[in-house]
């Protein structure tokens, strides 16, 4: 990797947070790991999906569920534009899938926010380790 100076260095991890917010695993794509990428964009698609599959959409609600909607959040900006639909009310879901439905899309954008820090540090440390072999 060649030497960059400050600025490009704070545009590029910024670049690199910010891409993988929008879409899980584009962070990872950006530093040409394209195998990791694609794991992080299946995982964590998935299990929100799942969690929207069994909760229904209402389980998006910055109203009345804020808590987990701070950890929805970390997914993609999409989950604001759920929030938006379903906050007036309209998409009441009760009792256990409606837990079950938090639980899993607030994982998966917890876990997406576990990802965006190590690849804004494999970034910023400029190698990518895989399993404990340095490249």
């Amino acid at each position: 990797m060649h030497r960059r100076t400050k600025e490009s260095l704070v545009l590029f991890l910024f670049s690199v947070g910010l891409l993988g917010w929008l879409i899980p695993g584009a962070g990872y794509f950006l530093l040409k790991e394209k195998k990791r990428a694609l794991i992080v964009f299946v995982t964590i698609t998935l299990t929100f999906a799942i969690g929207i599959y069994v909760g229904s959409i209402g389980v998006i609600d910055y109203v009345r569920s804020w808590p987990w909607f701070i950890g929805q959040i970390m997914n993609s900006p999409m989950v604001i534009m759920l929030g938006k639909l379903t906050a007036g009310g309209s998409y009441r879901v009760y009792g256990k899938p409606a837990e079950i439905g938090q639980i899993y899309t607030t994982i998966s954008g917890l876990l997406n926010l576990l990802c965006i820090v190590n690849a804004v540090y494999l970034a910023h440390v400029g190698k990518v380790e895989t399993a404990g072999i340095k490249k």
